[in-house]
């Protein structure tokens, strides 16, 4: 009995972490980026065939000659950083407290081809926001878990790290870290975890509960389609005749981002047949780069072709490829979209019942209705169209990202 308590006392330990890469592995990387066999140029005079041969070019250029993975790796090193196991799997995550002791505990999930990375920004914003503008009783404690086979999370080694084990499992953290309640905030696949999280479900029929040490969500990509027109999205049909404006418009940028996901389809039927992108690291950034045309052409593009460094810039950009590279994880990463197949759709509504705080980004893949967001979720407590931003918002606009949650949350403290 004795042995069995130690051992279980020793999984759910919080485990410090420090990232330390060696060097070996940088040395491996640049003389993978340096020994690329170049494929000839698209034959086409836009991106319409993929990620243009200049653009990669110039990415592997710039990873080669001027980036460096060991200011990277100080940064994610000078914020707390520790390992716990959950449902048998080691997790990843950064923990700050804010010094403010009434700060209110938020979970932040990252999506795919994200990481923790993507909310580093905004922990100081969320912790001390008396430095930044904002109100002591704005603060907030911040918890950033690395998703099941991202980064220095574990990889796991069987089925089943769906969406909704994978909320069941922030749960767990929270209230390992001693929070009694707390709030849970995503974006891209994160957000399909905080719905699910919330006791969400594709379905209106018998739903799972929410938890009840969560008080509320918040989501920059919310699940708001009715089944119906996401249907007729997917399969061509007529949309019901009665959409207004914006709802049509919704429907038509989601069918866009469904046309030009290729990457999605792949991870989400055959994920284990990509072995490139634990071989190479040009085509994994390739691949991670080519998530949508939105960010490619007003992110990616113009920091490594044009010099044009905007809401990302190069070392941005390639600190999360990086990443996924020296961790080995753009293989395991991509299995999540197959462990979501079969539940649902990426947008479609999910019947939460929770506090909802909805914010849209103009750059985002679609821009969600608030007449949809207000059937969707039928305790919304914020909506707010942004007037810059997209896909990966709190990378991209971190103060932006951080007073949406601050007045999103603000009612439900």
């Amino acid at each position: 009995m004795a042995a069995t308590v130690e051992t279980t006392a020793r999984k759910t330990a919080i485990r410090p972490f420090t990232i330390e890469i060696p060097e070996r592995e940088l040395e491996d990387l640049r003389a993978r980026i340096a020994a690329m066999r170049w494929p000839e140029k698209e034959t086409v005079d836009d991106d319409s065939q993929g990620v243009e041969l200049a653009t990669i070019q110039a990415v592997a250029r710039y990873w080669l000659t001027d980036y460096d993975w060991r200011k990277c790796e100080a940064r994610l090193n000078a914020v707390p950083q520790f390992v716990t196991e959950i449902d048998g799997l080691d997790i990843h995550f950064v923990h700050v407290r804010s010094k403010h002791e009434d700060a209110l505990p938020v979970v932040v999930c990252h999506g795919w081809p994200g990481s923790f990375i993507e909310q580093m920004k905004i922990i100081d914003l969320l912790t001390d926001p008396t430095a930044h503008g904002a109100s002591a009783s704005d603060a907030f404690h911040v918890v950033i878990p690395n998703m099941p086979g991202y980064g220095f999370s574990g990889r796991p080694t069987t089925t089943g790290w769906d969406p909704i084990r994978m909320g069941r499992a922030w749960v767990v953290l929270m209230k390992r870290l001693g929070y009694e309640r707390f709030v849970a905030a995503g974006g891209d696949y994160g957000a399909l975890v905080v719905d699910y999280m919330a006791g969400g479900r594709d379905a209106p029929a018998s739903p799972e509960p929410a938890p009840p040490e969560l008080l509320g969500i918040h989501t920059n990509f919310p699940g708001v389609f009715p089944l119906d027109v996401d249907k007729a999205i997917k399969t061509g049909g007529a949309q019901p005749s009665d959409l207004s404006a914006e709802e049509r418009l919704a429907a038509e940028k989601l069918g866009s981002a469904y046309k030009h996901a290729a990457y999605a389809v792949q991870m989400g039927t055959r994920p284990q047949t990509m072995y490139g992108l634990n071989d190479s690291p040009v085509f994994l950034a390739a691949y991670m780069l080519d998530h949508d045309p939105t960010s490619y052409r007003t992110l990616i593009r113009p920091a490594f072709v044009d010099g044009n460094e905007g809401g990302l810039t190069r070392d941005d950009i390639l600190d999360n490829i990086t990443m996924f590279w020296l961790t080995n994880t753009g293989f395991s990463s991509a299995k999540s979209y197959w462990e979501y197949l079969g539940y649902g759709s990426f947008a479609n509504a999910r019947n939460v019942t929770v506090p909802v705080a909805v914010s849209v980004f103009p750059d985002e893949l679609y821009q969600a209705p608030e007449s949809w967001a207000n059937k969707a979720y039928s305790n919304l407590v914020h909506y707010n169209k942004l007037d810059r931003g997209g896909h990966f918002a709190a990378w991209e606009q971190p103060e932006l990202y951080a007073s949406e949650l601050r007045e999103g949350f603000r009612s439900l403290r």
